[in-house]
This record gives structure tokens, sequence and C-alpha cells, in this order.
């Protein structure tokens, strides 16, 4: 049962705890309850509701921006419970709190049911004076010009960046516009500018990120994904396959997957396999993809003579891993 009304303080009370361990190559099995108290904008005209910010324990729920100044949106405090994380999300100020447990790291990726979360989301303007409609970005910013603001619109999407809601401890991020709310962002975590993290997704301990987590991709720890790598996820497409990365892995720049890396595994820069990619084997043999998901100490490279993908055993000396001091955060 969800329930929304004015309360006192923001926090996020856990009501109860039944976690079973997280394992790289299977989903987080989890029932939890929890209650929060947030601070939502909502569109004046419409009475949509647009966001709901919960903030740490102790910290008051309280926001201003100039379109609420400007009468556009309005603040009000919204209580929101959640019974069983197992569950789908039933509203949106449901959905946030989910978002919220991810970003803060209260749960892991996959530890929440987002089914249908776009449906609850509402699309907003997201703009330096605040949320606001789409169709409301006019009058924003007439009403700002007549106080000498000028509004610019950082992006037209469902889901906002995580840093306006969530900071987490012990991490990097270099553009804060290829954060959604809802990446998991382990400590020691680095994102460079042409790193990107999608909601449920992210990584489970230091890593370099300058590639594409996708939605519901996770990434284990001292992992480096190269500039403009790329993680199949399962949003686009109808994918349903969740594709884990295991810990001590490298994926080369340009180079792509869409099959589960175990642990100490390399993708060469530019290499791409994909679930029905065929892959030649060190004894000669030919495979798929997907039949080599999952597996540790695969060096995966395409034979720069004859175009095809073969699959090396891989020598774990000669990637020294990632480097330690530029995840000291």
């Amino acid at each position: 049962m969800i329930c929304c009304k004015p309360f006192q303080i923001g926090r996020i009370r856990q009501l109860r705890e039944n976690r079973l361990g997280y394992r790289p190559c299977a989903l987080q099995n989890t029932v939890m309850s929890f209650i929060a108290t947030g601070h939502s904008y909502v569109d004046v005209e419409t009475g949509t509701r647009l966001d709901v910010w919960y903030p740490e324990e102790n910290i008051n729920p309280a926001r201003s921006c100039l379109a609420e100044q400007l009468g556009i949106i309005q603040g009000e405090l919204t209580e929101t419970a959640i019974e069983d994380l197992s569950a789908p999300a039933v509203d949106l100020a449901d959905a946030y709190l989910r978002l919220h447990l991810l970003s803060r790291r209260e749960i892991r990726p996959h530890g929440a049911n987002l089914d249908g979360i776009f449906g609850l989301m509402t699309n907003c303007a997201w703009t330096n004076a605040g949320p606001v409609l789409p169709e409301r970005v006019d009058d924003l910013r007439t009403g700002a010009a007549s106080m000498g603001v000028n509004i610019s619109v950082t992006s037209v999407d469902k889901f906002p960046r995580m840093t306006d809601y969530v900071i987490p401890s012990g991490v990097r991020i270099a553009d804060a516009d290829r954060v959604r709310l809802g990446a998991h962002l382990a400590d020691g975590t680095t994102v460079m500018h042409e790193g990107f993290c999608n909601f449920n997704a992210g990584t489970l301990g230091p890593s370099m990120v300058e590639g594409r987590i996708s939605a519901g991709v996770v990434v284990g720890a001292n992992s480096d994904l190269g500039g403009s790598a790329s993680i199949m996820g399962t949003l686009s497409g109808g994918g349903k396959e969740t594709i884990v990365v295991g810990e001590n892995c490298l994926l080369g720049a340009n180079s792509g997957i869409g099959i589960s890396l175990g642990d100490s595994c390399t993708v060469e820069a530019g290499c791409y396999v994909t679930a029905g990619s065929h892959v030649t084997l060190p004894d000669g043999s030919v495979v798929k993809g997907k039949d080599l998901s999952g597996r540790s100490g695969m060096l995966l490279i395409r034979n720069s003579t004859s175009g095809a993908i073969e699959m090396r055993v891989l020598d774990p000396t000669k990637w020294e891993g990632i480097n330690e001091a530029l995840h000291d955060n």
C-alpha cells in the first residue's frame, strides 16, 4: 500500500529487510519495505506531479526555484510507503523513491521491481529554474525575462540527472547530464565525460566508466569501460537478457558486448560480441557468443587477417588493472 500525504521531515526509513547475497552473474533477490518523506513539485494549472526529492535522513525536505516563485509550479510534502519492492511501483512518488534507493546505494540494481516505470514518470523540461511541463517553458521564459533571468533547458525527459537529487559518496562524474537518477555508482567509481550510466544499472566497486552502461547492466569492481565502449541493455529492442560484467575486466575503446563476462576478461578495442556472433575457440571450433556468456578469463579479439572473432585464454598479468589513484575519490 502506498500512502501520500503531508508529513514533517524528510527521511528514508527501512522497515524490514531480507536480502540474499548478490552474485555477479545472478540478480539480487530482495524483499524490503520503506517509508519516506519527500518534496514534490506539481504543475499548478493541471495538478500533474512532476518529481519527488527524498533527502537524506534528518534533512528538511525543502526546495525553492524560480518556476515556483512565478506560480508555474508549487511544492508540497509527500509521504510514500512501499510495502514490497518486488511488486511494481504504483505511482510517480513510488517510482522516484525506488530510483533514490538505487542511487543512494540502499539497494543494488535489480533490487526493486521497475516494471512499467516509464508510464508513471512525467515527461518534464528540466531547466535551471526548476522542472516544468514542456508546454510551460514559454511561460517560464516570459516570467523569468521580467526578472532579468535567462532560461536554459538541459533536457526534456522523464528521468532527471542523478546529481540534482542524489550525490553518492566517493564518486567522480565529469558530466552530470550523462548519469540518470536511478544509477548505482559504487564508491571509487569515476564516470568520465563520454561515460554514461542509465537507471537500474551501475557499478559494484571502483570502476572507470568511459563507455555506456545501459539500463539493467551491472559492472563488477575494478573493471574499465574504455572510451565509447557499449554494453547492451534491456530497454531497446525488447531485450530480456541482463548483461553482467565481472570483476577486473577491460572493454577496449569502441568495443561492445551483448553477452555477460565473468571475471578477468578483456575485449579488444573495436570488437563487438553479441549473442549471435560466431566465435572461434583456441581448438578451432566455432560457437555462438551466447555459449560463452558469463565465462571468466577470456580474451575476445577480432583477427585482423580473417576478420573472425576469436576467444583466447587471457593472461591476467597482461593488464595491471585500473589506476587506483584515479579512483580514490
